[in-house]
């Protein structure tokens, strides 16, 4: 469920913000998190995200304003997401950055990170028209912020045009890691490599999603197809193996999301550009896709109930 996040703007009587030497908080008011917090926090517009949401059932969303405050964090930093939480629980610069005045008080899992960036990667798949709306503002805000905090750009890398394309890349790499290892878990373990076998392993997703800076992030889904070909390759040895569900979703991800090259003899990723709006959107079902209808794109799922209607019911 969508639900903004403006509680930040109520002055709290106890915090740890208020409980800090005045010569300290004095420190703090002359560094970065500030100009950060008035600059660019407090300028994100959250209903832009709404739709990505649904708006009146579920558990409420980890404020958006957040989310994306953290990306911007992560590139002016070049931390991995693993080094990006610690900052978020221990480092009370960040916090305050993101309208938190008490360590500890929101809590933040590493999944949740990579569960925002597909959810951004599907909406702008869906709504291709949406991708400069929505990120025009951080490049605006970043650049705003460098500017009020007198950031040098030529010491510190922070360039605001790689916001966009990192949480892509990032949420198309989650999608594709699921889809491996729905694949892999579909093999036998006695057909399996030992760079097969590695998929499985918890350590595995932590190396691949949480400890990989953005500048790797190519580099790691590229890492995945060549695991996807070498599933491929088994399926296309047994036929009852490439009948099972996840290999047809695994050779569809490939076919969707990569393009053979005959000289190289790999599957190599497409521009983001190139996906369209109707690929694979789930590791877990054909149907979560979007869907065109009367002109227009929809997401969801599409079952028939026959028991009382012969309509069909949508599921988003």
């Amino acid at each position: 469920m969508f639900r903004k996040n403006d509680s930040h703007y109520q002055d709290e009587l106890f915090s740890h913000y208020q409980s800090m030497r005045p010569s300290v908080a004095k420190l703090l008011n002359k560094t970065w998190a500030p100009i950060f917090y008035e600059h660019v926090f407090c300028k994100i517009n959250e209903d832009l995200f709404a739709p990505m949401y649904c708006l009146d059932t579920g558990r409420p969303n980890v404020p958006v304003n957040i989310l994306m405050s953290l990306e911007i964090i992560k590139n002016m930093f070049g931390y991995t997401d693993q080094e990006l939480i610690e900052q978020f629980y221990f480092n009370f610069q960040v916090n305050y950055a993101l309208g938190i005045r008490n360590l500890g008080e929101v809590y933040l899992a590493e999944r949740t990170l990579y569960e925002f960036r597909e959810r951004v990667y599907r909406h702008i798949l869906e709504y291709p028209e949406q991708d400069e709306v929505i990120f025009q503002q951080f490049e605006i805000l970043t650049k705003n912020f460098i500017e009020q905090a007198g950031i040098k750009t030529d010491d510190q890398r922070m360039d605001s045009t790689l916001i966009s394309p990192n949480i892509k890349k990032a949420g198309r790499l989650s999608l594709a890691l699921d889809v491996l290892v729905q694949a892999v878990r579909g093999i036998a373990s006695n057909m399996l490599s030992d760079n097969l076998k590695q998929v499985l392993r918890d350590s595995f997703r932590t190396d691949l999603l949480y400890r990989t800076r953005n500048q790797e992030l190519e580099s790691r889904f590229q890492k995945v197809l060549n695991l996807m070909q070498e599933v491929d390759n088994l399926a296309n040895k047994d036929r009852n193996l490439a009948s099972k569900r996840e290999m047809v979703l695994l050779k569809r991800f490939l076919g969707e999301q990569a393009a053979f090259d005959e000289s190289k003899g790999i599957w190599l990723a497409k521009p983001s550009s190139e996906i369209e709006s109707g690929s694979l959107q789930s590791a877990y079902d054909s149907d979560a896709t979007f869907r065109n209808k009367a002109g227009k794109n929809h997401s969801g799922y599409v079952l028939n109930v026959s028991e009382t209607s012969s309509k069909k019911t949508r599921f988003r």
